[in-house]
C-alpha cells in the first residue's frame, strides 16, 4: 500500500459538516419510525412522600390517548444501583419533579394535554432540601466518582499550618449547574419481541446498551443503541436517565413505538446537575512560598436514592508539592434530584477553590502567582508517588504569561484605571486526568478498495469521527477519502462514553489496531482483496491493562483580563488566553474549537450560571433558559488557546491525551483571580454577581465574601 502525507495534525474540516448544515444529520427524535406514538411524563408536585392515587379519567376521555401509565401497569424492572431508572416501579417519591405517571397518545400535542388531566394525590411526608454544613447525617464517603478515596491524608497537617509562617483559610462555595445540551433528552424505543432499539442521545451506546439490558433483564445484545449525531451532553448523556427508560417501558406496554422529548425545563430536575460544593481550603507555607500543607475538604450534595459524590478534591492531590496534605469529600443525601457528571466534573468546582486560595496565598507573600506555583513543583505525583508520564504546567506557566503579556504586571490591586472601569489580570493553572478505557473496533477493505471503520462512539459536537477518520486514515496509509467511519451504534462492541476526555484516547487506540491488524493481513495476501472483502477486529483490553504505573494528566494555564464597572459591579471579560499540553494533537481544528468552548463554558461558570434552590421543594426556581443564564455572544470576546508540542510515549499509540474538559477547569479561577486584581474584592462565591462585587466595592478594597484568609 502506497503511504501518503500523514493526516494526524492537520487541520481537517469535519467529515459530517455537510450533513449537519443541509439537515442530513439525524438526531435522537427524527429517525423516521413508522406508527409511533408519543409519551409526556407526569412529575410529581411533592418533594417527598408517596402517590396514594392516580386519576386516569379526564386523561383517557381525551380522543387519542391510547394509555396512562403508574406504578401499577408497566413491566417489572431488574433491581439496579441506579435508583433513579427504577420508572414507575414503586409509588414512593424521593424527590419533586421525579416521574409518578406517563400519558401515550398519538400526538405530541394530547399527549401532553391529558398528562395535565392526570390527578395524582400524595401522602407527603417531611423532607429535608437543604445543603448545611453541621448536619450531623453529613458522611465521609469510601470512595467517590471515578473510584478515588473519599479522603486521603499524609504527614500532619494541622501541626504543620499551627507552625507554617503564613496561613490561608478560606472557604469557597460554587452552586448547582445545569448541563444545558442544546439537544435535549430524546429517545424513540421500538420493541421487536424481546429486542430493544433506542434511538437515544448518548454518549456512550454499548455502556448505555448494557445498563438497559440489565435493567430489563434482557440478554446481551437485545439492546441496540443507535445515536449517530448527539446534539451535545456534558455528562447528562453519559448514562441512560429517565426518559429512557419511561420511552422504553411506555413502548413494551402498548406494543408500539413510542417517542419521548424532555422538554427544557423538565430537564432541570430530570437529566442530572452539578452538585454545590462549599469547599474549605487550608494552606501553609514558608515564606519564599513553598507550601508546607495543603488541606482541601469539600462538602457536597446528593439524593436520597444515591450517594453521588463528586472527585472535587481530587486535583489537590495531584497539583502541588507538599509534605502534610489531608483531602476530604463530605456528602449529604437529602430529598432532591441526584446530581451527576457535568464539565470535568470535581475537577472544575475543585480547581476553582484551590486556584483561588493559591492567588490569595500569592497576595499574602506578596509574591508573583506564577512564581508561587512553579516554587511548588513536585517531581513525582504527590498523592500516588508515581512518575508522570509528562508534566508541562511550568512550561504552559511560562509561555502563557509570555504570550499573555503577563511581565510588568503591577499586582497592587486596583492600580489600572480607564474612566470608570477597573482593569486587572489573572492566572489559574489547571489540570485534568488523561485516561483511556479498553474499546474495540473493526477495519474492513471493501471489494472496491475503501475502507470502512465500526466503532461503538459518539460525537457529540466534538469533532470525534473528524478525529478518529484520521488516525484509521494514515495507519491504513490512505486518503481519508477512502475511509468511512461508522460510529454511534451499540452493536459495535464495547466502547467508553464520550466523557471524562477519554474518548479519542481509547477509542482511537482501538481503531489504530484494528487498522494496522488489517493492514498486516492485506501485506500478507499481497492487496488481493477477496469478493467478499477483509475484516479485521482489535480489542485493547489487555493494552490498556499492560500499561506502566504513571501519573497521566494534561495540564495548562489560563489568563484573563477583566474590566469591572466600579459603580455598577459589571464584569466584562475582555480577554482570555490559554496555554496546554495535552500529548499530541490530533486535528488542531477541532482540539482548538473545543479548548475554546471549554473556556467559554468556564467563563460561563465564572460569571452566570448559578441554579436557586427552593428548600419548599428541593428543586429549582430557575427552571429553564430565561431564567438560568449563561454565556452569550455579547460576553465572549477575545478567546484564544494555544499548546506546547509534547511528546509522550506512556499514554497511547497516538501519544494524546483528551482536550475537551482541560479548557474549562482553570478559567473561573483565572477570572475571579482577575476581578480581584481589578477591585480588590475577592469573591469566593461563584457566580461573580454585579451584586457581589459592589457589595464588595461599597466594603472598601480587600473586601472577601465568605470565610477570610488568615496569613501571620
Amino acid at each position: 500500500m502506497t503511504t501518503l502525507q500523514r493526516t494526524v495534525g492537520a487541520e481537517v474540516t469535519r467529515v459530517e459538516g455537510r450533513a449537519k448544515v443541509t439537515g442530513a444529520a439525524l438526531y435522537a427524535y427524527e429517525y423516521p419510525v413508522p406508527d409511533a406514538l408519543y409519551a409526556w411524563a407526569v412529575q410529581s408536585t411533592v418533594p417527598r412522600g408517596t402517590v396514594r392515587a392516580v386519576d386516569t379519567v379526564a386523561a383517557l376521555s381525551l380522543p387519542g390517548v391510547v394509555a396512562v401509565l403508574d406504578s401499577r401497569n408497566v413491566a417489572r424492572l431488574r433491581p439496579t444501583d441506579t435508583p433513579e431508572l427504577a420508572v414507575l416501579q414503586s409509588p414512593e417519591v424521593a424527590y419533586r419533579g421525579q416521574i409518578v405517571a406517563a400519558v401515550v397518545a398519538d400526538s405530541f400535542e394530547t399527549a401532553r394535554q391529558a398528562a395535565a388531566a392526570v390527578r395524582v394525590e400524595y401522602d407527603v411526608d417531611d423532607h429535608d432540601a437543604e445543603l448545611m454544613d453541621g448536619d450531623p447525617r453529613i458522611f465521609v464517603p469510601e470512595t467517590v466518582n471515578g473510584g478515588y478515596p473519599g479522603h486521603t491524608e499524609a504527614g500532619d497537617v494541622e501541626a504543620a499550618l499551627a507552625t507554617a509562617p503564613v496561613v490561608l483559610d478560606a472557604t469557597y462555595t460554587t452552586p448547582p449547574e445545569h448541563t444545558a445540551a442544546m439537544e435535549p433528552h430524546a429517545t424513540i424505543a421500538v420493541w421487536d419481541g424481546d429486542t430493544l432499539t433506542l434511538y437515544n442521545g448518548d454518549q456512550g451506546p454499548w455502556m448505555t446498551a448494557a445498563r438497559v439490558a440489565e435493567l430489563f433483564g434482557l440478554p446481551e445484545g437485545a439492546v441496540r443503541i443507535v445515536a449517530d449525531h448527539t446534539g451535545g451532553g456534558f455528562g447528562s448523556k453519559a448514562i441512560p436517565r429517565p426518559p429512557t427508560v419511561l420511552a422504553a417501558l411506555a413502548a413494551r406496554a402498548v406494543g408500539r413505538p413510542v417517542k419521548v422529548a424532555a422538554t427544557r425545563q423538565q430537564m432541570f430536575t430530570m437529566v442530572s446537575y452539578r452538585t454545590p460544593t462549599l469547599q474549605r481550603v487550608r494552606l501553609g507555607a514558608e515564606r519564599d512560598g513553598r507550601l508546607t500543607a495543603i488541606w482541601h475538604d469539600a462538602l457536597q450534595q446528593s439524593s436520597t436514592l444515591t450517594p453521588y459524590c463528586e472527585q472535587t478534591v481530587t486535583c489537590s492531590r495531584v497539583m502541588y508539592a507538599a509534605r502534610h496534605r489531608r483531602t476530604t469529600h463530605r456528602l449529604a443525601q437529602l430529598d432532591v434530584p441526584t446530581p451527576s457528571w457535568m464539565r470535568a466534573p470535581g475537577e472544575a468546582p475543585g480547581m476553582f477553590a484551590l486556584e483561588s486560595a493559591m492567588d490569595e496565598l500569592a497576595v499574602a507573600l506578596g509574591m508573583d502567582p506564577i512564581d508561587l506555583r512553579v516554587a511548588n513543583e513536585p517531581s513525582v505525583d504527590p498523592g500516588t508517588g508515581h512518575p508522570f508520564s509528562s508534566r508541562n504546567l511550568v512550561a504552559c506557566l511560562r509561555e502563557g504569561a509570555a504570550r499573555f503579556g503577563w511581565a510588568g504586571r503591577d499586582p497592587a490591586p486596583g492600580s489600572r484605571r480607564e474612566g470608570h472601569w477597573l482593569l486587572g489580570t489573572g492566572v489559574a493553572a489547571c489540570n485534568y486526568p488523561a485516561l483511556t478505557w479498553p474499546s474495540t473496533a473493526t477495519a474492513r477493505v471493501e471489494p472496491g478498495g475503501g475502507f470502512t471503520v465500526r466503532i461503538a462512539a459518539a460525537d457529540i459536537g466534538t469533532g470525534a469521527r473528524t478525529a478518529l477518520t484520521q488516525v484509521a486514515a494514515d495507519e491504513l496509509g490512505v486518503g481519508i477519502d477512502r475511509v468511512t467511519l461508522d460510529i454511534g451504534r451499540s452493536a459495535y462492541g464495547q466502547a467508553p462514553w464520550a466523557g471524562g476526555s477519554m474518548g479519542l484516547s481509547s477509542w482511537g487506540w482501538a481503531v489504530s489496531k484494528a487498522c494496522r491488524a488489517l493492514t498486516k493481513r492485506l501485506d500478507e495476501v499481497s492487496g488481493a482483496i477477496p469478493p467478499g472483502g477483509l475484516e479485521e477486529r482489535a480489542d485493547t483490553a489487555e493494552d490498556v491493562a499492560a500499561r506502566r504505573a504513571f501519573s497521566r494528566h494534561a495540564y495548562g494555564a489560563q489568563f484573563a483580563e477583566v474590566r469591572v464597572d466600579a459603580v455598577t459591579g459589571q464584569v466584562r471579560v475582555d480577554r482570555l488566553l490559554g496555554m496546554f499540553a495535552a500529548g499530541r494533537v490530533i486535528n488542531p481544528r477541532t482540539a482548538g474549537s473545543q479548548l475554546r468552548g471549554g473556556m467559554c463554558m468556564g467563563l460561563s461558570m465564572a460569571l452566570h450560571e448559578g441554579l436557586e434552590p427552593d428548600p419548599r421543594f428541593g428543586d429549582f426556581a430557575n427552571h429553564d433558559l430565561a431564567t438560568y443564564h449563561i454565556a452569550a455572544n455579547a460576553d465572549v470576546r477575545d478567546v484564544q488557546a494555544h499548546w506546547l508540542e509534547e511528546n509522550d510515549d506512556e499514554l497511547n499509540p497516538m501519544g494524546s491525551k483528551g482536550v475537551g474538559e482541560l479548557g474549562i477547569v482553570g478559567t473561573a479561577a483565572a477570572i475571579a483571580n482577575a476581578v480581584y486584581h481589578a477591585t480588590g474584592v475577592r469573591v469566593r462565591d461563584l457566580p461573580i454577581t454585579v451584586e457581589r462585587v459592589r457589595a464588595g466595592l461599597s466594603a472598601g478594597p480587600s473586601a472577601g465574601f465568605s470565610a477570610g484568609p488568615s496569613a501571620r
